[in-house]
């Protein structure tokens, strides 16, 4: 502890360096095991008021790790901890909450909700919070967006599956061991999911009012909404792990491109998106 507190100015740097972009791990460490130990105290005492617990963390777990490794990439955030958390609890409320509004109109309107509608629904859905965002924050960068992005699928992410861990809790009669899978298969495809599709039209999305919205960044805007609603779609409409394995390749190949051409060098660092992907092979 003595060594830390007189660690030089340069050593502290290099120490904040290293928490940031390996506190990741911690958060998935401290998690796993309180996960651990709700689900082993759920099944030892078989009290039900555990179930909220082991739902939630089960939910937030790597959505939680995925946001703290995104935050600790080469990327210049302006946006601090607390609004990503504010981020990530109130955007994904709004999300949920506005994606089941609009999909219940929907399908009340047409008697079927075709998954191409799921997908446009969800992905302007998961906008609402960096829309708002926008308002307040003056210095609107690409890599703030991508991050706000992230955060904001990733509540979304954890509501959804929460309300299907649920449904499954019930429907199963209470079987711990179909609740469990559905955690961790949801929470290891959501990065590659809803957060990826998020985080990339949030980026565009800032990335063209920090442009005051001319033609080109508007293009690529629609254009990266429209690759995230077709791998959304994509998604929805197959069942088939090959092809899960494919549209995760692809999605999260897209969010580690555009993050790397955002981290560029000093001069480049508030590169914009459309730079981005105008420049892609």
């Amino acid at each position: 502890m003595s060594e830390i507190l007189h660690a030089t100015p340069d050593e502290n740097q290099r120490l904040l360096r290293a928490a940031r972009r390996w506190g990741w791990l911690a958060v998935l460490a401290v998690g796993l095991l309180l996960f651990w130990l709700i689900h082993s105290a759920l099944v030892s005492t078989g009290n039900p008021n555990l179930i909220p617990a082991l739902i939630f963390f089960g939910s937030a777990l790597v959505p939680a790790a995925f946001v703290t490794f995104v935050a600790g990439r080469r990327l210049a955030f302006g946006v601090g901890s607390s609004v990503v958390g504010v981020t990530a609890l109130v955007g994904g409320a709004l999300g949920v909450t506005t994606a089941g509004f609009l999909e219940y109109r929907t399908l009340v309107l047409l008697d079927v909700l075709p998954m191409v509608a799921v997908g446009v629904i969800e992905e302007a859905a998961k906008l609402v919070m960096p829309l708002l965002l926008m308002l307040f924050v003056k210095r609107r960068s690409p890599g703030d967006g991508l991050l706000i992005g992230v955060a904001s699928g990733a509540g979304f992410a954890v509501f959804e599956t929460m309300g299907y861990a649920f449904v499954e809790l019930v429907q199963s009669g209470g079987d711990l061991q179909v609740v469990d899978h559905l955690l961790v298969v949801r929470g290891l495809l959501s990065p590659a999911a809803h957060m990826a599709w998020t985080g990339l039209t949030s980026a565009a999305l800032w990335s063209a009012a920090s442009r005051h919205w001319n033609r080109r960044s508007l293009g690529v805007l629609v254009l990266v909404y429209a690759i995230a609603v077709g791998l959304h779609t994509a998604w929805d409409s197959f069942d088939d792990d090959t092809a899960y394995t494919v549209l995760a390749a692809v999605s999260l190949s897209l969010l580690v491109y555009t993050s790397h051409r955002l981290a560029g060098p000093s001069r480049a660092r508030d590169v914009s998106l459309a730079g981005s992907f105008a420049t892609a092979p």
